[in-house]
């Protein structure tokens, strides 16, 4: 099923302000959570809907990459960025926008937290860049891609959880569970309440008893993984996709972290990009460019014969429509130009001289243009006078 605009999701118009993309990723959270919605799946899926399109928008480099792109830009069907997001992945990432506005922040208000409205911190993984060098067929119509990737992975021997015994932890004594500590402080300017994440159990809201002997209670250990990428067609030189999830396993069972795959070209034998469109120079000798020639040329999807007209000019362009890229929203593609070079030797031999020498006496290869030569002459005495 084809994805909706983020902005149309958002209800905003492209030139919205990053506040008003928030105010209006916040009315739509509120009005679609799942807490004030039990057992609607239509308001789960517009729910995760709103937070995948703020998480898109409220990224400066993302917001660019979709204006220009659209859905493909962010990997479209591709499996990258935006989906699979639960509900902690929402929390965590976005929960802060609500501030203290519903008494006690946005775990509270939807029945995440506990009295005072904290919620016990997700740990998240983080993200890995890799480079993947495509050539221009690759390019142009799209690939899979597998690659392995030396990562952090969730522990085999616990399960991820840290744990020796998968149930030797309690909940920390010192934040009761919250993963934040909470402080009046007294000051000239009267009392003031800090919250700061708890020093015992370092924000997890327990404390491992008893740590897995295989990754010594962080969940995690260093591993390899073979993912595949499956890379749309009309990509382009630094064109960033993020794979979601494929990144560095979090502590702990938390939230993984993003693969972010970089896209560079492998520059080609015969052709030049220009955008969409691909450039070919054409070589053709003298007697063809005066008499005209048939030429035989590569593109990418075969060879093509084209006709190249007598009295045919270096540096003229010839355009083969649709002989090009795709663009990366697939609703066009680019051209090929051909363009023609006509060929100068630079050493010749004295037949040829002697031909070349008679050509360059005859009026037909004779360069001045006699409708430019009379239009001056007819001027000559006006330009004369100054």
């Amino acid at each position: 099923m084809a994805k909706r605009d983020y902005y149309e999701i958002l209800d905003v118009n492209k030139d919205a302000s990053a506040e008003e993309i928030k105010k209006a990723y916040r009315k739509k959270a509120i009005q679609y959570h799942p807490d004030k919605n039990p057992n609607d799946k239509e308001a789960e899926e517009k729910f995760k809907e709103a937070a995948e399109a703020y998480e898109v928008l409220s990224n400066p480099d993302k917001k660019a990459r979709y204006d220009r792109f659209g859905h493909a830009g962010m990997g479209g069907a591709g499996g990258f960025s935006g989906e699979g997001m639960t509900f902690d992945d929402i929390f965590s990432r976005f929960g802060d926008i609500f501030g203290d506005a519903f008494g006690g922040g946005f775990g509270s208000f939807f029945g995440g937290g506990g009295g005072s409205g904290s919620r016990t911190r997700v740990n998240r993984g983080t993200n890995l860049r890799v480079t993947v060098k495509l050539t221009l067929d690759e390019i142009a119509n799209g690939t899979t891609k597998k690659i392995k990737v030396k990562k952090y992975v969730a522990c085999k021997t616990c399960g991820g959880n840290g744990e020796k015994n998968g149930n030797s932890s309690k909940t920390c004594p010192t934040c009761n569970g919250r993963g934040v500590q909470t402080r009046v402080v007294n000051t000239i300017m009267g009392q003031m309440q800090t919250s700061t994440t708890c020093q015992t159990c370092g924000g997890d809201g327990k404390v491992i008893q008893e740590k897995c002997t295989a990754c010594y209670g962080e969940g995690v250990v260093t591993g390899e993984e073979l993912i595949e990428l499956k890379i749309p067609a009309g990509v382009s030189e630094g064109v960033q996709l993020s794979v979601s999830g494929k990144g560095n396993a979090a502590r702990r069972g938390g939230i993984n972290g993003d693969l972010i795959v970089l896209i560079q070209e492998i520059e080609h034998p015969e052709f030049q990009r220009d955008g969409n469109n691909l450039i070919y120079n054409l070589f053709i000798s003298i007697p063809d460019a005066v008499t005209g020639t048939n030429a035989e040329i590569p593109t990418l999807s075969g060879k093509v014969r084209i006709k190249v007209e007598p009295g045919t000019q270096s540096g003229k362009i010839l355009r083969l429509r649709g002989k090009g890229l795709p663009d990366l929203n697939a609703y066009s593609k680019g051209d090929l130009l051909v363009r023609i070079n006509v060929f100068i030797p630079s050493s010749i031999n004295k037949e040829d001289k002697a031909l070349l020498q008679k050509m360059k006496e005859s009026d037909s290869f004779n360069p001045k243009d006699k409708k430019t030569e009379s239009i001056f002459d007819k001027f000559k005495g006006y330009f004369s006078a100054f």
